[in-house]
């Protein structure tokens, strides 16, 4: 299992624009992939999961990777929240 904390820098939080670019990538890798928030766990690769998570600018979120490629998926997800959010 990988890991990483982010905190959203953007205004908005996570909304439906990088959410559909967080899902989309999250897509691309077989391993399990989660975001953590507020004690919860959210599915990456759903939409509907991502954005009922209601994520503000401000708040750490843990990002979790586990599986076969979940080493690349690490790496793919941080440039896309680091690049979005």
């Amino acid at each position: 299992m990988k890991e990483f904390t982010y905190t959203i820098k953007d205004p908005e939080g996570i909304h439906a624009r990088p959410a559909g670019q967080v899902v989309a990538k999250a897509k691309e890798f077989e391993c399990h992939t989660t975001l953590w928030a507020d004690g919860n766990e959210y599915d990456l690769k759903k939409l509907l999961s991502v954005m009922g998570a209601n994520v503000a600018k401000g708040d750490t979120v843990v990002i979790r990777t586990e599986g076969a490629d979940e080493d690349k998926a690490e790496v793919a997800l941080k440039k896309v929240f680091e690049d979005n959010l």
